[in-house]
């Protein structure tokens, strides 16, 4: 059977779609997880005690934690920088929750965008809360954070590490859409990939399956090689299938 991959939702406000509120993942990310040969499962954001995000992971084999808005500065001792947006208390929570759970559980995690800062902060790191505007790199697309468009950069990768043996390459172009950026780095964490203006773009974890890219591989996944391979590393990592799986009785008839 196919590997469960637990996505950590987001919540979305009654409108066209529903008249309730409901719970998403972007599509390219769900997509990217099943040409990897794994089963997206979209979980709904809400409190979630330790115990009840370790039974959460156990009935799953991976984490993807995705892009979004930012994270809480409170979390990391700051104050609110005038551009930061979208602040939410409850998805950083339940996020943090499913994060500490999963790497206790021994549970492979791929986090993209928001996800590689989440994981810093949740692992004790800071952030740059904003990126200069005349920084030489495009970290965004002119209508940041609105639409679909991305800009358009190069990351250096280090040789010999985790995110360079997945993806195969010392540098390559990545899709960027975002404004904040890893400052100090959490516990446990190496810093892997670099913009040429010196932001980190992709951290691993000294001791846990764990890797946070700045980029966003799902944008390009269809049809790059280099951004497929995070997806396929997270699904491929999974070493067995989970407890719920390996209960599933198959019944067939007696004609076969």
């Amino acid at each position: 059977m196919a590997p469960l991959v637990a996505v950590a939702g987001r919540t979305a406000s009654a409108g066209k779609v529903s008249r309730d509120a409901a719970t998403f993942a972007g599509q390219r990310y769900l997509d990217a997880v099943i040409r990897a040969g794994g089963e997206p499962v979209v979980i709904t954001p809400r409190e979630l005690t330790s115990a009840a995000a370790q039974e959460v992971m156990r009935t799953c084999d991976a984490l993807l934690l995705m892009g979004g808005p930012d994270v809480d500065p409170v979390l990391y001792g700051h104050e609110p920088h005038p551009r930061t947006y979208g602040v939410n208390a409850l998805q950083d929570h339940f996020e943090i929750a499913l994060l500490h759970a999963a790497m206790l559980l021994e549970k492979p995690v791929l986090a993209v965008c928001r996800g590689i800062q989440l994981v810093n902060v949740a692992l004790g790191g800071t952030l740059h809360q904003h990126i200069d505007d005349d920084s030489d790199v495009e970290h965004k697309p002119i209508n940041f954070p609105d639409g679909e468009e991305f800009a358009v950069h190069s990351v250096r990768i280090a040789q010999g590490s985790h995110v360079h043996r997945v993806i195969g390459a010392s540098e390559i172009d990545v899709a960027s859409f975002h404004h904040q950026a890893i400052d100090a780095l959490g516990e446990g964490l190496t810093a892997v990939a670099w913009s040429s203006d010196g932001f980190i773009e992709a951290v691993e974890h000294n001791t846990s399956w764990l890797l946070a890219v700045q980029w966003h591989p799902e944008d390009t996944a269809a049809v790059d090689p280099y951004a497929q391979a995070l997806y396929d590393a997270v699904v491929g990592a999974v070493k067995s299938p989970s407890i719920a799986q390996r209960n599933v009785r198959v019944i067939t008839s007696p004609n076969g």
